[in-house]
């Protein structure tokens, strides 16, 4: 049975890659930071008493931040796989704490391949990277287009790609960078802004909210479905030799495109609901991010299926279910 570490793995992709590693038969180890309020929820449906036999899934208290502890963890479990999604993967926050984004999303990565070359066991690590590393690069980004980050989150992820190339050149570590575009689900967190439309779309038609307020809608993203893209996470985890592979689905939309779509499904106006707020447009903004996936089609055969009007209508029909529920 492979092991498997998972930091973020409360997250949006954690979730999503905890299934997948779970049904393809992994003991899964994530790292959860401590809280006084459980944090766990996209992951209780995973959840096993840990004193039943056969618990696949085991939770550990740590932090990105703390090096001695991440290398204590890893030479407990040795895992054969390591995926780092602990971020704060907020752009315009990003901007608000730059200390703290620097510290988890640059920092922590060194910390972590710090603790495997500590811990000397043989483990591959992927690191998640984003496409927001292009900034203002003209689209459609590949892996050979320039990088020009935009924001200090950007800037953060900017270190930790080069930085897994290094330890990957330096000391063969089998290192890799997945440069994943805007990617969403139903779990997305809802300060994000697809997930903002989707539940105010969903919030307004059911009478609890009238007006949503957005930044720059003219922003051309690549939106991708997260549950899909964390297959290609384990696939590069899975070749022989590493290498840095964008996922995208190679299609554009504007955030006006993705809350048309989303309007419309629950039968609204979308300009009827909707004013810019200036709060809201970042100090530098990124015009257009178009992912280019032809290496990972051609080298590993994967995929996108879901395009980004499919994602908009799936998450307002998740979050009509989850607010009548609720109310």
């Amino acid at each position: 049975m492979k092991k498997a570490l998972i930091t973020g793995i409360t997250g949006q992709d954690g979730s999503y890659l905890a299934e997948l590693l779970l049904e393809k038969g992994y003991e899964v180890h994530g790292l959860i930071r401590r809280s006084s309020t459980f944090n766990t929820s996209r992951i209780d449906h995973l959840f096993q008493d840990p004193h039943e036999k056969g618990v696949k899934l085991h939770l550990h208290h740590g932090d990105i931040t703390d090096g001695v502890g991440l290398a204590n963890l890893i030479r407990a479990i040795e895992p054969e796989e390591i995926y780092n999604l602990a971020a704060q993967s907020h752009v315009k926050v990003s901007f608000e704490v730059p200390d703290f984004t620097a510290q988890v999303d640059a920092v922590g990565t060194i910390r972590l391949l710090e603790a495997i070359r500590a811990s000397k066991i043989d483990t591959r690590f992927y690191q998640a990277s984003t496409s927001e590393l292009f900034g203002s690069t003209a689209p459609p980004q590949s892996e050979l287009s320039p990088f020009a980050p935009q924001s200090p989150y950007a800037a953060a992820k900017l270190y930790s790609y080069w930085v897994v190339r290094n330890y990957r050149e330096a000391y063969g570590m089998h290192a890799t960078n997945g440069i994943l575009f805007n990617h969403e689900s139903p779990r997305r967190g809802e300060t994000f802004v697809t997930r903002k439309i989707t539940m105010a779309a969903a919030r307004i038609k059911l009478g609890v909210q009238d007006k949503l307020y957005l930044g720059n809608l003219d922003a051309i993203r690549d939106w991708g479905y997260a549950k899909e893209y964390v297959g290609s996470m384990w696939l590069m985890l899975q070749q022989d030799k590493p290498s840095d592979y964008v996922v995208a689905t190679g299609v554009g939309a504007t955030v006006k495109d993705f809350a048309e779509a989303s309007f419309a499904r629950v039968g609204l106006n979308w300009q009827d609901h909707i004013e810019v707020d200036q709060k809201y447009i970042r100090p530098t903004e990124v015009d257009a991010l178009i992912g280019d996936p032809t290496k990972i089609s051609k080298e590993l055969k994967w995929q996108a299926k879901t395009h980004w009007k499919d994602i908009a209508e799936l998450m307002v029909d998740a979050d009509l279910e989850l607010l009548r529920n609720k109310f």
